[in-house]
Formats: structure tokens, sequence, C-alpha cells
């Protein structure tokens, strides 16, 4: 198979991977309610934690956290020693991103992305990674806002993200994309940050 071909074949699977609404399905299944009904009506952690226990939330931000490391990680393996397999395989990142956004199951209502986005993050730049969540527990911690601490990683990643790849590197420039839609999904949180009446979890 052609290296393009491939690699918009694992693009697509990374997309569907990223799909998987895994807070909407165990919700569902062990708490017995439609997380999309409750709460914030975000099919995240943060969402689920609220409507069904610290457990489940904890469990729904690992695995939004692996449907991006996995297809990152399988993209690696099969297009490695390939053309342009860098590229292809930050592009796969980001489709297992946007398919938590977008998921098509859901009518394209997905998640804020915060989980999947530090999955990318995990295999792209690992130490920004690794910086973005202590950055949240210190954020978080000060706060009790999930949102602060969101916002809070994010940014880290992606500063951290461009001082070990520099300007130039896809990996930089997928980690801004990914941040940039992280603060578009919160747009309705740093509105109600602002007004102070955002809710501490």
């Amino acid at each position: 198979m052609s290296t393009p071909a491939l690699g918009l074949l694992l693009v697509a699977a990374g997309y569907l991977a990223g799909s998987i609404p895994f807070g909407v399905l165990l919700a569902r299944r062990f708490a017995g309610v439609d997380v999309r009904t409750v709460g914030s009506g975000n099919i995240g952690a943060t969402n689920v934690a609220r409507a069904g226990g610290k457990k489940l939330g904890i469990a729904v931000l690992l695995l939004d956290a692996a449907k991006a490391v996995l297809p990152i990680l399988v993209a690696r393996a099969l297009l490695e020693g390939r053309d342009h397999a860098e590229l292809w395989v930050v592009l796969v990142a980001v489709a297992a991103f946007c398919g938590h956004l977008f998921p098509v199951w859901l009518g394209f209502k997905g998640g804020k992305g915060v989980a999947t986005g530090l999955g990318v993050f995990l295999v792209l730049s690992p130490w920004a990674a690794l910086a973005g969540v202590v950055t949240y527990a210190v954020a978080y911690g000060a706060a009790r806002v999930s949102s602060v601490g969101s916002l809070a990683g994010t940014a880290v990643c992606t500063i951290g993200t461009f001082v070990a790849f520099g300007w130039t590197s896809p990996e930089s420039w997928a980690g801004f994309a990914i941040a940039a839609l992280i603060v578009i999904r919160h747009r309705a949180n740093i509105r109600r940050l602002f007004a102070g009446a955002e809710k501490p979890v």
C-alpha cells in the first residue's frame, strides 16, 4: 500500500477511535444516566464525575486519553521509515482529537477535548504533557475549578511543545491547533469565570 493511502486510512481510523463516546457509554452503563442531560451536558470526565462519581470520571479520563494514544502509536509503527511519516502521525493525532470533539455517533456534538488532547501530547511531546499535568494539578488545587486547571495545563503543554520542537515542527502547530480548539470549546466556561459563576468540582 502506498504511503498516502496508508496515511489516509490511519487518519480515518484515528478519527473513528477518537469519536468513541466513552463518557456517554460508561455513564449510561454504570450510573444509569445520559451524561448529556445532567450537569454541564458535556461528555467528558469532569461531568461524568459529577453524574456518576470520581471513579467513573477517572475511567473516562483514561479512556479518552487512550483513544488518542493508541492510534498515534499504531500509526508510528506502521509508517516507520516511510516518506513524511512524521507528518502523517501528526495528522492521525489531530484526527483522533477531532473525533472526540465532533463524533459522528453523536451528531458531531462531542466533548471539550482536554483528556484526548492530553493523550496526544503524551505521545508527541511527553515532557510538555507532564508539565501540563503538573500545571493542571496546581491550578485546580488553587482554584478548585476544573476549567481553570484545564486551560492552564493546555497553555503549558502548547508552550512546552514549541520549546521542545521549535516553530517549524508539525508537532508544535498541531499542539497549537489542539489548544485553540480546547479554548474555543471552553468559551462558556471562560465567560462564567469572568462572571464569577463557574462552579467548583
